[in-house]
């Protein structure tokens, strides 16, 4: 098995360096290129995908943001829903190294260490213990129950990776101009041998590159997919003849809003920044873009995902929108009597042309209460950042650990921090839930940070490319680009 691998891998290097582009499936990824090459745990969405590539955990992520098999076959949940049981799949890596059940647990328990100070490491604080129980079983074992464990699970800094070798479903090569990924063939993946399927598949290249370079190659088709793409620069998708009903939008969940960098002056008044967030006009902000089926919130936790009996709602929902800048113009001007200066605030987007439309959306409103708006060139100089993250499992936990203060010392709560604790070891799913809203309405009122609704991500994908699917996650594996049957 190591010699097929080695003579496979030989192959993709070989082509790799043969400037041919045959069967190669061209992928633009609008990030920095640095994203495509990083290592250990903090990852970007680009290194995230080009990792769930080269590195397979227990479960992976399908195309339509499924959970499915990765190194473990099958699972079963124990009736209380706090243990999981993997059978794992046995199959030898790369090096010939065999894949077991303790080489599983030390590698999972080493990611777990690697994970601490980070919000992923928080997402997985309900794990307790993991334990090889024979030579192809692993059993995580959970302080309480947690219905989304599995797609945390299938995170991609979660893959399994023994010394220098991975689980993997692709091999990495490095070409002329990006990464060069190559699927493995079954028997390499601890499936059986499939005759004919090398000549079924084909390579995927990978490249890092700015919005206008992704936008401008699809058009000229040079790219078969962009990947990446966000409300800052979603004019551009639009472009160019060959664009034109390529456009795929996820309807993603997560968060999108404006973090309060300095709450000093105007900002240092709670009130004064709950008006900022009630002058907003959130479908009107979003109306440029021509996006249907777009949610807005003015909550943290979108009030669908909250399985709470107090029955969250939207803030200020029995005010119109006149009567909740009304209010808010009082509180801006008895500041402004109070203090003898203008209000002002200064907000930090990422360039874009996108960003030119929602910042004009923000000034209009702003200005409506009587607060004026510069746009900051750099985060450092800025009042207000935007905050543009995709939810990576459907839980008021990953809202709420965003702001935790181990990772965010401005935008956080102490109280609402310990509340999050609590909802650990909580009872039964009420007194959890309980503890979780409470712990979101703690961060409410210290209006911290300013929602907006939900991220907005797209992509662009070439007729007839096989493998992609929208989905809520915006995770769009780079495996089954490669029509590599699963």
């Amino acid at each position: 098995m190591r010699l097929s691998f080695l003579a496979f891998f030989f192959v993709l290097l070989a082509a790799c360096g043969s400037g041919t582009d045959d069967g190669v499936v061209e992928v633009a990824f609008i990030a920095d290129p640095g994203e495509l090459d990083a290592d250990g745990v903090r990852l970007d969405p680009a290194g995230q995908h080009v990792r769930a590539a080269i590195s397979m955990g227990l479960v992976r992520i399908d195309p339509r943001g499924e959970v499915v098999p990765g190194v473990a076959e099958r699972w079963i949940v124990t009736d209380d829903g706090a243990s999981y049981i993997f059978r794992i799949n046995e199959f030898d890596l790369r090096d010939g190294t065999p894949l077991t059940a303790q080489a599983v647990r030390n590698a999972l328990q080493q990611r777990l260490r690697q994970l601490r100070g980070t919000s992923l490491g928080l997402d997985l604080a309900k794990v307790r213990d993991i334990r090889a129980m024979t030579g192809r079983v692993v059993e995580i074992r959970l302080t309480s129950p947690m219905p989304d464990f599995l797609r945390l699970l299938a995170q991609p800094e979660l893959g399994i990776d023994i010394g220098d070798q991975s689980a993997a479903l692709m091999a990495r090569g490095v070409g002329d101009d990006g990464v060069m990924l190559a699927p493995l063939p079954p028997q390499l993946r601890g499936l059986p041998e499939q005759p004919g399927w090398e000549d079924t598949v084909g390579e995927v290249r990978i490249r890092a590159v700015n919005a206008e370079q992704a936008t401008e190659g699809f058009s000229q088709g040079d790219f078969d997919a962009v990947l990446g793409g966000r409300l800052a620069n979603l004019p551009l998708a639009s472009t160019g003849p060959l664009s034109r009903g390529n456009v795929r939008l996820d309807a993603a969940i997560g968060l999108f809003g404006l973090d309060v960098l300095k709450p000093a002056g105007f900002l240092g008044v709670t009130a004064n920044r709950e008006a900022l967030a009630m002058a907003l006009d959130r479908q009107g902000l979003m109306q440029p873009f021509n996006i249907g089926g777009w949610f807005p919130s003015t909550r943290i936790v979108p009030v669908e995902l909250s399985s709470s009996g107090g029955l969250p709602v939207e803030r200020w929902v029995i005010q119109s929108i006149e009567e909740r800048r009304s209010e808010a113009r009082q509180r801006v001007a008895q500041w402004r009597a109070a203090s003898g200066q203008e209000p002002r605030v200064r907000i930090y987007l990422p360039p874009g042309p996108g960003s030119d439309l929602l910042f004009d959306g923000l000034a209009e409103d702003f200005a409506a209460i009587g607060v004026s708006t510069t746009r900051s060139e750099t985060v450092g100089n800025a009042d207000l950042a935007l905050r543009d993250r995709v939810a990576r499992y459907p839980s008021p936990r990953w809202f709420l650990n965003q702001f935790n203060c181990t990772i965010d010392k401005t935008q956080c709560s102490e109280d609402a921090d310990y509340l999050v604790s609590l909802a650990l070891d909580a009872r039964d799913p009420a007194e959890e839930a309980s503890y979780l809203l409470e712990a979101e309405n703690t961060l409410l009122a210290a209006n911290l940070y300013i929602p907006i609704g939900a991220p907005i991500r797209w992509s662009m994908v070439r007729a007839g490319l096989e493998g992609f699917s929208e989905n809520p996650w915006n995770v769009h594996p780079l495996f089954p680009l490669s029509r590599a049957p699963i």
